[in-house]
Parts: structure tokens; C-alpha cells; sequence
């Protein structure tokens, strides 16, 4: 059995809530979808708001759910490792797996989100209502008040799944309820995107295979590449960085003291400094997810619930494992709506604790870590031990980016690989070291 009956609205056609309409449409239940903005395949899109989504494994897995696989790797590009760019502009590539065979896939987010608005727009069961803010959601009446173009306007729900991301609107209507947890974590960083144009024979001005990072201790840029040839930098400073720079002479000096092979390659440069605008980067943690009230339930999903820092590309891959979860689990409760989305929460609240976590870290990995030795050998050594020990032995990333292995059980699995890892990234340091104190071929002459 699908729909008993309950009147479905979903707060938010970001990616998560057209994927949930989309899986929703197609098991038969009928889905109201509200959005605050303009219709997006006829509106203008946002200066500076994009940061390229990394769509991987989890993903992929997600949007094959909803046919739209195929089609989402057509507008991506295979990244294949990382290009490690120094302060003196000089180069080095680093694998993400331990073959050098499987990639991250750089894809726009506001492609990818008019591809899945797309194919909500076309199930069966969906409508779509644009230019709706939502002012407020009253769980004991059912009532949903909108904002819109033509006026205020009431609607009725009994279930509301909002997926209207990080400073959800929805999650208003239970934030200061008794027993709900809620939290924002803000990084003192925040992000500025830039644009590296096509070369003037329009083609990429960098090797389009890799997501290119700049690292340089506390802060980073990065950069991944698009379809028409181009790249979005995004810029990971702290406020402090941001505002140290005023004149134009200064925005070009900076760049030219930190990112010397940038400058030449962005002739926009200036002018995206100064008008692209700075965003804020936070973890959200909340819990419970579900809030019920005399007539509706509210069911918090992807940002709304557990927004999560873009530093190991799993924002978007996450929050579509809640839908395909929320799915799932109607499924197995034959479209019991309140034991589906308690198996919803009880399922994913751990892993996204998870991976919230992992994304810190991996910040601090690709800014300061990414180019120390031992880094780097602990690295060689997990691709060795990988090689050696297919199955058996997989790295963090390669646990988080190339599988579906719940990201809860990916802590403890590699904490086992530990000693192993440790003893494999002596012996790689003990090598290179032995290699450094070669004499080099020209001293054989």
C-alpha cells in the first residue's frame, strides 16, 4: 500500500527536496513541492552561490534511483585526485584511490538541481509551487502559511518534510520545542568563489582531471572544473583574510604573494573579489528529526537537520541518502508514514554524525596536512596496503567516496586499520629517507 490518505508537502526545491518529491511521486503519493524563490529554470542565477558540488558514490547510487545517473555523469567531469598547487605555483598530483582508476565527478549544483527539478516536475503526482515562503507551519492545525506573489496564503498538510536547507524555515515551527537539541557550529572561515576562465583557444587553462587545492596552512583555495571549460575557485579564508584586502592593489599583490599561477589565469580576478559575496560555513546538529503535533508531522531532512562543511564533497551525497532512506522505509512499513520516519531518524542520525565530523577533519587535511612527508607517506602507504590487501584494507576516503558502507561504521573500521597503517607509513618514510641519501646518477659518471 502506498498513500493512506495524508496530504504530503515538501518546504524547500533545493536537491534533496525534488530528489524526496521525485521518489515520493513514483511510489504513488501525491506531493505538493514549495520553494521561496523564482522558478529557477526561468530566473537568473545567484552571483557567486554555486560551490561545485564533488558527486560520488552515494550520490550516483541515489540519483540512479530516479534514472537520472546516466544523466548526471553527462554534465560532470571525472576528478581523479587531488593537484597540489605550491606558493611558488609548482604542481603534484595525488591519486584519490589506490588504482588511480576512480574518480569524484565536479558537477554544477544548479544543473544538477534543474535536472532533478526536471524530473519532479514530470512524476506523476507532484506539483510545484514557486515564490512560496513559508512565514510559518502550526503542527497542531495543519496549517502552513506562504508568503507569495499574489498574497498570503494558508495551506493544509498533514505531513511536512522540510528540506529547505541549513537556515530552514520549516524548522522554525520546532526550535524552541521541549526535548528538541539544536545547534550551529560556525568555522571563523568563510568562502568567496572566483572564476578561471577558458584559455583564449577555449580550452581548460588547468588539467581538468583533478580537484586543484591551494593549500596554505590556516586557509585554502580550490578549484573544480566545468563543463564549458572553465573552473570555480572557492576561497576558504577567515574573515580577517577577507577584510585585510581593500584596494585593487592589494586583492593582485595578495594573490600574486599566495597564488602566483592564478593570477595570469583570472582576468576577473578583481572584480569577483569585490562582488562575489562571502558565505558562511556551519555544522548543524539537531535531534529529534520527527515532531509531531495534533495534525501534522514534521520531518527534518538533508541541511535542515544535519548541515554539514563541503570539505570532503558529501553535502549533496549525504542529504540524498535521507531521501533514499525516507523511501526505503515507507516501503518496508507499507506507507506507514509515522513508523517510516521514525526508521528514518533512527537510521541516519548516526551517520551523520559521522561524516559531520570527517568533513572537519578533512578541512583541516586539505589545508594544512595535504603537504606534510608524513601525510604523504601515510597515503603511499594506504594505496600499497590497498593494492596488497584488496577488500581487506580500504582507506577513510576511499570508504566515504567510492562506497555505500554507512558512514557511522567508518570511524572504527579504519581505528582497526590503525597499527597497520602505522607501520606501512614507517616503512614508506624509512624508504624515501633511504632514497633522499642516494647519490644521484650524475655523481655515477
Amino acid at each position: 500500500m502506498a498513500d493512506r490518505g495524508e496530504s504530503v508537502a515538501i518546504v524547500g526545491a533545493g536537491l534533496a527536496g525534488c530528489l524526496l518529491a521525485a521518489l515520493l511521486g513514483r511510489r504513488g503519493i501525491e506531493v505538493t513541492l514549495y520553494e521561496r524563490r523564482a522558478d529557477p529554470r526561468t530566473a537568473e542565477p545567484e552571483r557567486g552561490r554555486s560551490i561545485n558540488l564533488a558527486i560520488s558514490a552515494r550520490g550516483l547510487a541515489a540519483l540512479d534511483e530516479v534514472g537520472l545517473k546516466d544523466d548526471a555523469l553527462a554534465r560532470a567531469l571525472p576528478m581523479h585526485g587531488r593537484m597540489v598547487h605550491t606558493p611558488t605555483g609548482e604542481q603534484s598530483s595525488r591519486p584519490y584511490s589506490a588504482d588511480g582508476t576512480r574518480p569524484i565527478h565536479s558537477i554544477s549544483r544548479s544543473e544538477l538541481n534543474l535536472a532533478l527539478l526536471e524530473e519532479a516536475a514530470k512524476t506523476p503526482g507532484v506539483e510545484l509551487r514557486f515564490g512560496y515562503r513559508l512565514r510559518s507551519a502550526d503542527l497542531d492545525s495543519g496549517v502552513l502559511a506562504f508568503d507569495t506573489p499574489a498574497g498570503a496564503e494558508e495551506v493544509r498538510a498533514s505531513i511536512v518534510l522540510a528540506a529547505d536547507g541549513a537556515f530552514s524555515a520549516a524548522r522554525r515551527a520546532v526550535t524552541f520545542r521541549t526535548g528538541f537539541n539544536f545547534s550551529q557550529d560556525y568555522l571563523e572561515h568563510g568562502y568567496k568563489e572566483l572564476t578561471i576562465p577558458p584559455t583564449a583557444d577555449g580550452e581548460f587553462a588547468m588539467s581538468p582531471d583533478a580537484l586543484h587545492i591551494w593549500p596554505r596552512g590556516g586557509s585554502m583555495m580550490i578549484a573544480l572544473p566545468n563543463m564549458d571549460r572553465s573552473f570555480t575557485c572557492t576561497l576558504f579564508w577567515t574573515r580577517a583574510e577577507f577584510d585585510a584586502l581593500v584596494s585593487d592593489e592589494q586583492i593582485v599583490d595578495h594573490f600574486a604573494a599566495r597564488y602566483p599561477d592564478v593570477v595570469g589565469l583570472a582576468p576577473d580576478l578583481v572584480d569577483d573579489y569585490r562582488h562575489n559575496p562571502i558565505g558562511s560555513l556551519a555544522t548543524i546538529r539537531s535531534y529529534p528529526w520527527v515532531h509531531r503535533g495534533e495534525r501534522a508531522t514534521l520531518a527534518l531532512v538533508g541541511d535542515a537537520a544535519h548541515a554539514i562543511v563541503p570539505f570532503f564533497g558529501q553535502g549533496a551525497n549525504c542529504a540524498f541518502e535521507d531521501c533514499i532512506e525516507i523511501d526505503r522505509s515507507l516501503a518496508e512499513h507499507d506507507g506507514d508514514w509515522r513508523r517510516a520516519l521514525d526508521a528514518y531518524q533512527q537510521r541516519r542520525k548516526a551517520n551523520c554524525d559521522a561524516i559531520a565530523e570527517m568533513a572537519l577533519d578533512n578541512f583541516v587535511e586539505m589545508r594544512d596536512r595535504v603537504n606534510s612527508p608524513v601525510f604523504q607517506a601515510k597515503t603511499q602507504a594506504e594505496h600499497w596496503l590497498e593494492r596488497t590487501l584488496p577488500g581487506r584494507f580500504v582507506s577513510r576516503y576511499e570508504l566515504v567516496s567510492f562506497t555505500t558502507v554507512p558512514y557511522a561504521e567508518i570511524p572504527a573500521r579504519v581505528g582497526r586499520q590503525r597499527l597497520v597503517t602505522a607501520v606501512a607509513t614507517a616503512g614508506v618514510l624509512a624508504a624515501n629517507a633511504a632514497r633522499s641519501l642516494l647519490p644521484h646518477r650524475e655523481d655515477h659518471r
